[in-house]
């Protein structure tokens, strides 16, 4: 049995503010896929880690903010990630708050309008 999300999306309209964003929020470096008719940049990736990776998404039809899906990331401290979002030009939507035995959540919403969730046990 897998984990049940095997990528994620994050569609965007100007990727060079969404890049300068969720780099300087998660402190990695986004890479280039080549895929035809979109501009896609990759989170890093370990395969043989649990979770994840996915990409920013620029394509023609699609766009940013308020499609009812969330993607959260795992970190350290929610908290320092939510701070990094607001100083890299996003906004903090819901400060550090308890979900009880499951650790601690944020919710942030990045330059191109889109909520992504920060999730930490701490």
């Amino acid at each position: 049995m897998n984990n049940p999300v095997g990528w994620f999306e994050i569609y965007v309209t100007d990727m060079t503010r969404a890049r300068a964003f969720y780099e300087a929020v998660f402190d990695v470096e986004l890479s280039e896929l080549v895929s035809p008719g979109m501009e896609m940049l990759a989170f890093p990736m370990l395969p043989e880690s649990p979770g994840a990776s996915g990409a920013l998404v620029r394509m023609p039809g699609f766009s940013p903010g308020g499609n009812g899906i969330l993607v959260h990331f795992n970190c350290a401290d929610c908290a320092v990630e939510a701070a990094k979002a607001a100083k890299a030009g996003g906004k903090v939507q819901k400060e550090k708050m308890s979900i009880g035995q499951y650790g601690y959540i944020a919710l942030v919403v990045d330059t191109e309008g889109n909520m992504i969730g920060l999730h930490s046990m701490q």
